[in-house]
């Protein structure tokens, strides 16, 4: 009996050290290495402002082009007249949506109500994209040296300012990260630019909105084809007039031009050789802005430009909203004068 008892003793205790031998064994054996979620690919800040504008914005403004084989957003308001003008085009500059609250936004929706259709374009980012491109004015006076404020190329005078609009600006969708995005902002005289090489495939995409839009444009039979570039978007613009040069696009517009890093021909190069009705507006309170805009006219006089006009702004930094109100006027006012 003693002896069967020792028997079931000495099995019990052979079945804990093999139990504790698996778990062993188990534990050191080496583990599947695990396999990493895909993730999906983070939208541009292009993408993210067009989606937030397509969020607040009536559908009726909202339009969805196809430029090749990409999608894009645009933003449509019809002239609030019985006889329209024509249709403007604007391209807003890197970093800015198609309705940025300086320029673009307040221009898109006050054009209709003195004629005009407007439909403003998003563009995509550039490699790496910083903050917008835009420059804020400097928040000094100008200095005391000739410059090309109020030196049009032609016989009239460019800030003779058209009767008072009465325009209130609407409020403007918010962008993501505007205001942080503004806060950011390099001056122009003194921080280099943030923006990277443009690589032919960045140019092809823009070259391929702007004929999307153009298409689109053409169906509305508009008559008159304007197209308004701010920021680095007036670069592109005067790139795209000088390389393909369509026959219905009459006039160009520029809103602080800026030639983006990785482009061999400057705005002086471009603009003055395309030899159409030209408005070329900057703000006068920038030492880099006022030499540039010297530049830019210099050219058109050395070629007798028959239709370049540049407009000194003087920027309004404590009042937003006159300052693009102003913007406004010199631009309808602008127009206006064309043939």
């Amino acid at each position: 009996m003693f002896r069967h008892h020792r028997l079931r003793i000495c099995l019990c205790v052979l079945a804990i050290a093999s139990t504790d031998l698996g778990a062993s064994e188990a534990e050191s054996a080496p583990k599947a290495p695990a396999v990493p979620a895909e993730r999906p690919a983070l939208p541009s800040r292009s993408e993210s402002m067009a989606a937030e504008l397509a969020r607040q914005l009536p559908s009726t403004e909202v339009l969805r082009l196809q430029a090749s084989d990409e999608a894009f957003m645009a933003l449509w308001r019809p002239a609030n007249v019985a006889e329209p003008k024509g249709l403007v085009i604007l391209l807003p500059g890197a970093g800015e949506s198609a309705d940025w609250p300086r320029g673009i936004g307040p221009l898109r929706r006050g054009l209709p109500d003195y004629g005009w259709h407007t439909l403003s374009v998003s563009l995509p980012d550039s490699p790496g994209l910083l903050p917008p491109a835009t420059p804020e004015p400097e928040r000094e006076p100008p200095a005391e040296e000739d410059g090309p404020s109020e030196t049009p190329a032609a016989d009239s005078d460019p800030q003779a300012t058209p009767n008072e609009a009465g325009y209130l600006p609407e409020e403007t969708a918010t962008a993501p990260e505007e205001s942080t995005s503004e806060a950011v902002q390099a001056e122009p005289d003194q921080a280099p630019s943030t923006e990277p090489d443009q690589g032919p495939q960045l140019v092809e995409r823009i070259d391929g909105r702007i004929d999307a839009a153009l298409a689109h444009a053409r169906t509305l039979q508009p008559g008159l084809i304007v197209l308004l570039g701010q920021g680095t978007g007036g670069y592109w613009a005067a790139r795209y007039l000088q390389q393909l040069a369509p026959e219905d696009v009459r006039h160009l517009l520029l809103i602080q031009p800026r030639q983006p890093e990785g482009q061999d021909d400057s705005l002086a190069q471009l603009v003055p050789a395309l030899k159409l009705a030209t408005g070329d507006f900057f703000y006068q309170n920038g030492t880099a802005a006022r030499t540039e805009a010297r530049e830019r006219l210099n050219a058109s006089r050395r070629i007798q430009h028959p239709a370049y006009h540049q407009v000194g702004l003087p920027a309004l930094i404590d009042d937003r909203e006159s300052e693009q109100q102003q913007l406004l006027r010199r631009v309808r006012g602008w127009l206006d004068k064309q043939p």
